[in-house]
């Protein structure tokens, strides 16, 4: 039985792992991101729900997560907010892409990744 249980996994229910998301749901968010990066690190996760990839990452990025709340982790769901997607790419200089993590320090984009890359950012170097 202990075999079985090892690849169809346990029924005992996981505990779940929540991260400290900030909703980012409108534009006026971004001047204040921008404020707040100059004295605290700012770190936004572009998320399409709709997508397997984005999910897959982010729940990768949520089971890797490991830091202390040194930083703002904000929460965007491009497809509910495409605006504020959109001007993410434009006040922060990135070129759209889904799933994508944006780290940003003294008003500026100082790291991003997309897709796996997400996944290989050491948050800690940028704290």
């Amino acid at each position: 039985m202990g075999f079985l249980k090892n690849i169809f996994g346990s029924s005992e229910p996981k505990e779940e792992k929540i991260l400290p998301w900030l909703p980012l749901t409108d534009v006026s968010q971004l001047v204040a991101i921008e404020k707040h990066s100059k004295t605290k690190t700012q770190v936004i996760f572009k998320h399409s729900t709709r997508c397997g990839i984005s999910s897959m990452v982010m729940n990768q990025f949520v089971s890797m997560y490991d830091l202390d709340s040194n930083l703002d982790l904000y929460y965007l769901d491009l497809l509910s907010h495409r605006d504020v997607s959109n001007e993410v790419g434009y006040k922060f200089q990135v070129m759209h892409q889904s799933p994508q993590l944006l780290i940003v320090k003294n008003g500026t984009t100082v790291a991003h990744a997309s897709h796996g890359g997400i996944n290989e950012i050491d948050l800690s170097r940028f704290i």
